[in-house]
C-alpha cells in the first residue's frame, strides 16, 4: 500500500513498499535483489548480513530514522555474542521492517559477486620505485666510539648506498638491534623517499637478506567500484588484481548526492569515510591473500580517484565541491603515513602517494589517464575519456590539453535501468537484434555462448539470465535504433508500427522484451521507455562534455578515440557511435584504453619520474567547467536525439544505415506513445 514503509536496496537501486515487519530478507525475494541465505532464515549462517543506512537521503526522496527497523532480537544477540558481527550491520532474516529504510546488500552477502572489470594492462614501465629493498654491512658497536646502531646503519647507508639523511620511526628503532645481531650486522632496510624529498626513511628492517619481496598497491577509487593492483616494486610486475564494491553506493550511487548527504547529516562524511577505508583494508588483505603475501609487506599505496573520492578518503568535508566555484581543500601531489588514512592492514610504516587533481571536478583519476595516455605527446587530436557514474573528458595533443568532466549517472553502470544490475554473472553484456524479425540474441557475463547457440541454456543453467548490466544496455538501445524498433528521438514503437509482439504496451507507452524467464521463475528483462530516457540523459551529458572541449579548440572532428575505465572497456565502438555517446569518428580509430586509470596507478607506483612527469603536466591542462558554459546545455539537448539532431554523423552514416521511423505524433498510428507526445507538445 502507499502509506506503507519504503525499502530501498543499494547497490542494486531497486526498492519496493512492504508493511510493517516485514523481515528485510523477505523484502529483497520478492524484489528480487541478490541476498544470500542458506539457513531457511534462521540466523545460523549469517550469509544474510545487511548495512542499513540512516538520515536523510536527497537522492532516494526518503529520510530514514534511527527505528526504521526492529530493535536486535535474541538471535542476532546470540550470533554476534558467538561469531561476531560487523559494526553497523543486521541479518536480513531476522531485522524486520519498521519505517522506510535505505539497506546496503555487501558484496559478501550478495550470491552472484560483482565482476569488478578493471584489469591490468601489462604495458611496461621504466622501474624508479620510491620504496627499495637494500642490503647493508653494519659495523658492530665499539666501546672506544661510542655511538647508536641507527647512527652506524646511517654510515652503512652513505658509504655503501651513497644515501644520506636518513630517518626511521620507532616501530623501526624498536626492531633495530634485534635485527642486526639476528643478522650478524648484516640487515636488508625497506626505503622510501618521498616525491621531492631530501631524506629517506626506513619502513622496515630484516636481519639478514630479506627475500620476501616488497610490494606495493595501485588502488583506482572509483564512486562505484574501487579496483587494486598488487605490484612486485622490483620489478613492476602485477601479482594479483582485484576489485570490490564502494560500500558508499549506500549514501548515493553518484557523487553529488553522497555531497549531499554529507551536507544533510552532520557526521555523514566521517561516516563515508570511514566506510571506504575499511572497504580499503578489506580489499588489501584479499588481494594478499589471493597472490598469497603476507599484507606487512606491502610498503606503499598510490591512489587515483576523482575529487569527491579524493576529499572523503582523506577525510575532509567534500561540501565545497558541491557548489561553485567548487574549490578543491588542496589540488596538489599528497605524500603521507598509510596510517593517516587508517589502513591498517598493510605495513604500519606503509606510506601513501596520491595523484594531483586538475580542477574541482577532474581529479586524480583524470591525471592517472592522462599519465598513462600521454594526450600532451600526441601528434594527432585525440578524444580520451574515461566512462563512469561520473566521466573524465581529455582532449588534445602536443599543443594543448584541455579537460572536463561530465555528470552522467550510474545508467551506464546499469543502475536505474529497470532490469539492470551491476557486471555479475548471469548478466546480459552483449545484445544483436536482427532487423527484419526483430528478434533479439545475447550473450551473458560467465557464458561464451549466444543465447540463440546450441547448449546455451545447459551452459548457462548456474546463473541464470539474471538482468542486464550496462555494456548490455548500451548495446540494447542502439540494436534498437538499427532495428527500427525505437525512433531518433528515443520513442520505442508499438507491435504494429514495429512488427513484433517483443514490443509491449505498458501503461503509455511501450517496451522490448529481451528474455522471458517466468516460466522457469526467471526475470522478465525488458528496455523500458524509462530505460532509454536514463541513457539518453547520460549519453547526452557525456558528448556535451565532448562537444564542448571541441568548440574550445575550435575543431569538429578528432583524429581518434580512446575509451577508458573499467566500463569503457567493454563498450563496442560502434553502438557508442550509434547511440552518439561520442563523436563522430572512423571505427578503426576508436579503441580501449582498458583501465586507464589503474594504469596510470601503476605507472605512478613505479616510477618516480612519473611522478614529477604528472606533477608538471597537470599544471597545464586547461580545466572546462561544463557547470557554467553555457553551450554544454545547447549541446545537451541535441545530443538527447539517437545519434544527435544537429550533428550529421557522417563517418557513422557510412558505415550503417539508421531507419528513418518516427513514432511520435506526426508518424503515429494512435499507439499510447505518440498519444502521449501529442499531448506534451500543446501544452
Amino acid at each position: 500500500m502507499a502509506d506503507d514503509p519504503l525499502v530501498i536496496f543499494t547497490p542494486s537501486g531497486k526498492r519496493g513498499r512492504f508493511p510493517t515487519g516485514t523481515p528485510i530478507l523477505t523484502a529483497a525475494r520478492q524484489l528480487g535483489v541478490d541476498l544470500d541465505s542458506v539457513c531457511g532464515g534462521r540466523g545460523i549462517c549469517s550469509k544474510c548480513q545487511v548495512a542499513p543506512s540512516y538520515g536523510d537521503f536527497s537522492k532516494h526522496g526518503v529520510t530514514v530514522r534511527d527505528d526504521a527497523l526492529s530493535d536486535w532480537n535474541a538471535v542476532e544477540e546470540r550470533y554476534d555474542r558467538v561469531r561476531g558481527l560487523k559494526k553497523g550491520r543486521r541479518l536480513g532474516c531476522q531485522a524486520t521492517v519498521q519505517g522506510d529504510v535505505v539497506i546496503d546488500v555487501p558484496a559478501e552477502s550478495q550470491v552472484h559477486r560483482q565482476v569488478v572489470r578493471k584489469a591490468a594492462s601489462d604495458r611496461a614501465i621504466v622501474m624508479d620505485a620510491a620504496t627499495r629493498l637494500v642490503l647493508v654491512e653494519v659495523a658492530e658497536p665499539d666501546m672506544h666510539e661510542p655511538s647508536g646502531d641507527f647512527e652506524r646503519l646511517q654510515d652503512a647507508l652513505k658509504e655503501q648506498w651513497q644515501i644520506e639523511g636518513v630517518t626511521a620511526g620507532l616501530p623501526v628503532l624498536r626492531k633495530l638491534q634485534p635485527a642486526l645481531r639476528k643478522g650478524k650486522w648484516q640487515v636488508t632496510v625497506a626505503l622510501h623517499r618521498a616525491q621531492g624529498a631530501a631524506t629517506s626513511q626506513v619502513l622496515d628492517i630484516w636481519p639478514g637478506l630479506h627475500e620476501g619481496g616488497l610490494y606495493g598497491l595501485a588502488i583506482d577509487l572509483g564512486s562505484t567500484t574501487i579496483a587494486a593492483h598488487l605490484c612486485d616494486l622490483d620489478d613492476g610486475r602485477v601479482l594479483a588484481s582485484a576489485g570490490i564494491m564502494n560500500p558508499q553506493i549506500r549514501f548515493g550511487e553518484d557523487l553529488m548526492s553522497r555531497v549531499s548527504y554529507a551536507m544533510m547529516n552532520p557526521g555523514g562524511d566521517v561516516e563515508m569515510t570511514r566506510a571506504v577505508r575499511e572497504a580499503i583494508n578489506t580489499l588489501a588483505v584479499e588481494i594478499a591473500g589471493e597472490a598469497g603475501i603476507e599484507p606487512a609487506l606491502i610498503m606503499e599505496t598510490v591512489f587515483v580517484c576523482n575529487p569527491v573520492m579524493h576529499h572523503l578518503l582523506l577525510g575532509i568535508d567534500p561540501v565545497e565541491l558541491g557548489q561553485a566555484p567548487f574549490a578543491l581543500a588542496t589540488s596538489s601531489a599528497l605524500d603521507m603515513p598509510a596510517s593517516d588514512l587508517d589502513l591498517d592492514a598493510i605495513n604500519p610504516q606503509a606510506q601513501v602517494y596520491i595523484l594531483p587533481c586538475i580542477a574541482g571536478h577532474v581529479g586524480a583519476d583524470a591525471a592517472a589517464v592522462a599519465l598513462s595516455e600521454e594526450p600532451d605527446r600526441s601528434e594527432d587530436l585525440v578524444l580520451i575519456v574515461d566512462v563512469g557514474t561520473n566521466a573524465e573528458i581529455l582532449l588534445g595533443s602536443k599543443e594543448k590539453v584541455l579537460a572536463c568532466s561530465s555528470p552522467t549517472g550510474p545508467a551506464f553502470e546499469g543502475a536505474q535501468i529497470s532490469s539492470g544490475q551491476r557486471a555479475a554473472p548471469g548478466a546480459i553484456e552483449r545484445v544483436e537484434i536482427d532487423p527484419t524479425t526483430k528478434e533479439p540474441r545475447f550473450r551473458i557475463i560467465g557464458c561464451d555462448l549466444w543465447s540463440d547457440d546450441p547448449g546455451f541454456a545447459e551452459a548457462s543453467a548456474a546463473t541464470g539470465v539474471t538482468g542486464i548490466c550496462g555494456s548490455g544496455i548500451i548495446e540494447a538501445v542502439a540494436e534498437m535504433r538499427l532495428a527500427g524498433i525505437m525512433d531518433a528521438t528515443g520513442l520505442i514503437g508499438s507491435p504494429g508500427q514495429v512488427g513484433t509482439p517483443r514490443c509491449e504496451a505498458t501503461d503509455r507507452t511501450h517496451a522490448y522484451l529481451i528474455h522471458d524467464g517466468s516460466a522457469g521463475g526467471g526475470p522478465r528483462i525488458t528496455v523500458t521507455q524509462g530505460d532509454i530516457r536514463a541513457i539518453q540523459l547520460a549519453k547526452s551529458a557525456l558528448y556535451a562534455g565532448a562537444r564542448l572541449l571541441m568548440d574550445e579548440l575550435g575543431v569538429d572532428h578528432v583524429d581518434r578515440v580512446t575509451l577508458a575505465g573499467a566500463f569503457g572497456a567493454h563498450i563496442s565502438p560502434k553502438h557508442a557511435m550509434v547511440l552518439g555517446m561520442i563523436p563522430d569518428a572512423p571505427l578503426d580509430k576508436v579503441t580501449s584504453a582498458g583501465n586507464a586509470a589503474g594504469h596510470g596507478a601503476r605507472i605512478a607506483l613505479c616510477s618516480r619520474a612519473a611522478r614529477t612527469r604528472i606533477e608538471d603536466a597537470v599544471r597545464k591542462i586547461h580545466k572546462v567547467e561544463t557547470a557554467v558554459e553555457p553551450k554544454f546545455q545547447e549541446h545537451f539537448v541535441n545530443a538527447s536525439a539517437v545519434p544527435n539532431a544537429v550533428d550529421p554523423f557522417d563517418i557513422l552514416n557510412s558505415v550503417v544505415t539508421l531507419p528513418k521511423v518516427h513514432y511520435g505524433a506526426a508518424g503515429g498510428d494512435g499507439s499510447a506513445g505518440g498519444g502521449r507526445r501529442r499531448q506534451r507538445q500543446r501544452s
